[in-house]
């Protein structure tokens, strides 16, 4: 059965975007050798991704990557985005789906196959969380601090979330850390 990861890349300062969706501060940490981006991106199934990720957030900059073409277009696959705009029309490559979660990780999981689901999007992983339905986290931790903009996982009010390290490497200048979520 597949597993579901979130993954992203992160300021130092726990961002995963600036301001209004902004990610061109990204590029300065992409591209080196990373053999844990290596490994997931070998054992990606399919890709669940938020609505404002797919859109490339708030900023009128756009996606971070060119459309359909997820990791530079290393990986091809299912693609699939949450909507809650029902005129939306997919763009090619992409399914769309509407809001629900659990039924929305279980369209995922099942295109996955036994490979993983890996999750875009700070919203969206928070919702996968909240309900139960993520598995693990890799996080590539840039030096750099962003001071504002979209947090890893904001959730105020919300109850701790214990992690367990499955994995850490380094891959100058980024640290990764993949971690396992632990269910009470």
């Amino acid at each position: 059965m597949a597993k579901v990861l979130y993954h992203a890349t992160m300021s130092l300062d726990g961002f995963i975007a600036g301001p209004g969706g902004e990610m061109t501060w990204i590029m300065d940490y992409l591209g080196g050798p990373n053999a844990a981006a290596a490994d997931l991106l070998a054992n990606i199934g399919a890709l669940l991704i938020g609505a404002r990720t797919h859109h490339g957030g708030e900023s009128d900059r756009g996606s971070s990557t060119e459309p359909g073409k997820p990791y530079g277009g290393a990986w091809t696959g299912p693609m699939f985005v949450l909507t809650h705009d029902p005129d939306e029309v997919a763009p090619p490559g992409f399914t769309l789906l509407d809001g629900d979660i659990p039924s929305a990780v279980a369209t995922a999981k099942a295109a996955a196959g036994d490979k993983c689901v890996v999750v875009f999007g700070a919203a969206t992983a928070a919702r996968c969380l909240e309900a139960g339905l993520l598995d693990e986290i890799l996080v590539h931790v840039a030096p750099v601090l962003l001071g504002d903009g979209v947090r890893m996982f904001s959730r105020p009010g919300g109850a701790k979330v214990r992690l367990e390290r499955i994995r850490g490497d380094v891959a100058p200048p980024i640290v990764d850390q993949w971690l396992r979520v632990v269910t009470p």
